[in-house]
């Protein structure tokens, strides 16, 4: 099987989806009820898409092709107030978060769709297990091999975004000590972690070629890589996000990935090396295991500092881009909270430490993301 042609996308365009959990509003644990939800939200005019996920407790809504950060805003809080409006008709809780902090793998069902009860037939319990809940953004490339450069270039940017947007520190019911413990879930799939190191289109066609002559990859979708090229779309894909707990951090992640892009193709200030991901694996634990406290080890220098130390770093190198691009307000927010070593699994370990239950948290995460607070 031969990979798709690299299709034609604007540069710099972004594509933002989330999948989100389905609760119950008697208990808050997970409930079954994509299905349900989906049909009454067949009906509503919303921008982008609705649509199912691996199990019936998770939908995905993605936006449209959006140009910039105000776009992706609008778009994911009409999403956001369309879908509140109908979960509230059909008792049901929606929220962000990378994993539900207590439910039961074992308890979950399949949607009944064939490439999902394919996944099921060939991963076994680990289609269940990934009820878990990520934040992806799509990024236009002016080319393929632009998109290459621009998906090594943005794999230095991982442990950033794992940081910014961890949410996901409860699974089964216990604290796992992580920031990002959805991650843990991904891992497991066999095709997941870093893609292979090619700076050429035709040299990827060569990689694909060799893997799909082992029978074991299909399409691109096969491949649970942090970061993958999607030719059909014309795009680069990020994929290592939890979901956050508002529409609004959601949006500013996204700018921020936006202005890193625009930085790196425009200034074009690395000399990529295989030898970069000599620390990638290590940095991305770190990341997943401590959020901002985490230790960053530079690819090029090998200085150390912390991943808030080099976040910072980086919004003084995009600064600029992210004024062009009209994003600079938002970003500036969220550099506010990494100087405050604030984000989302912070928000929920300090209400859980401080008392309230895990149903209770879930009902509060449920009420934050319906509610449509700020980030």
């Amino acid at each position: 099987m031969s990979l798709e042609n690299f299709a034609s996308s604007r540069a710099l365009s972004l594509g933002v989806e989330l999948e989100l959990q389905l609760v119950s509003t008697h208990d808050y644990d997970l409930v079954s009820s994509a299905e349900d939800l989906l049909r009454v939200m067949a009906s509503k005019d919303v921008p982008g898409e609705v649509k199912p996920e691996m199990t019936c407790s998770m939908i995905e809504v993605s936006t449209g092709i959006c140009n910039d950060y105000a776009s992706v805003a609008a778009e994911l809080e009409a999403l956001r107030a369309a879908l509140t409006d109908a979960a509230r008709k059909l008792n049901i809780g929606i929220c962000g978060g990378g994993t539900h902090a207590f439910q039961d793998w074992s308890e979950r069902r399949i949607f009944d769709k064939p490439r999902f009860h394919y996944l099921s037939d060939l991963y076994g319990y680990l289609a269940k297990q990934f009820t878990v809940f990520g934040q992806h953004v799509h990024i236009g490339c002016p080319g393929p091999d632009a998109a290459l450069y621009l998906l090594h270039g943005m794999s230095r940017y991982i442990p950033h975004l794992i940081a910014l947007s961890a949410s996901s520190p409860y699974v089964q019911g216990k604290d796992t000590g992580f920031q990002s413990a959805r991650l843990n879930s991904v891992f497991a799939f066999p095709l997941s972690g870093r893609a292979p190191f090619v700076e050429t289109w035709q040299d990827f066609e060569a990689y694909f070629r060799k893997m799909s002559d082992t029978g074991v990859v299909q399409s691109m979708k096969d491949f649970y890589w942090d970061i993958r090229p999607k030719p059909e779309y014309g795009t680069i894909e990020v994929r290592v996000m939890d979901t956050p707990l508002t529409v609004g951090r959601a949006a500013a992640i996204a700018a921020y990935i936006q202005s890193i892009a625009r930085y790196l193709m425009i200034e074009r200030p690395i000399r990529l090396a295989e030898d970069d991901y000599l620390v990638y694996t290590f940095n991305r634990f770190q990341a997943c295991r401590f959020g901002f406290a985490g230790t960053y080890v530079h690819p090029e220098t090998h200085e150390h500092c912390t991943i808030a130390e080099e976040i910072e770093a980086s919004f003084a190198r995009i600064e600029q881009h992210a004024i062009e691009l009209g994003c600079d307000g938002a970003l500036g927010e969220l550099l506010r909270q990494v100087r405050e070593g604030r984000n989302d699994a912070a928000w929920l370990r300090e209400r859980h430490t401080g008392g309230e239950s895990l149903p209770e948290l879930v009902m509060n995460q449920c009420a934050r993301w319906m509610g449509g607070e700020a980030m």
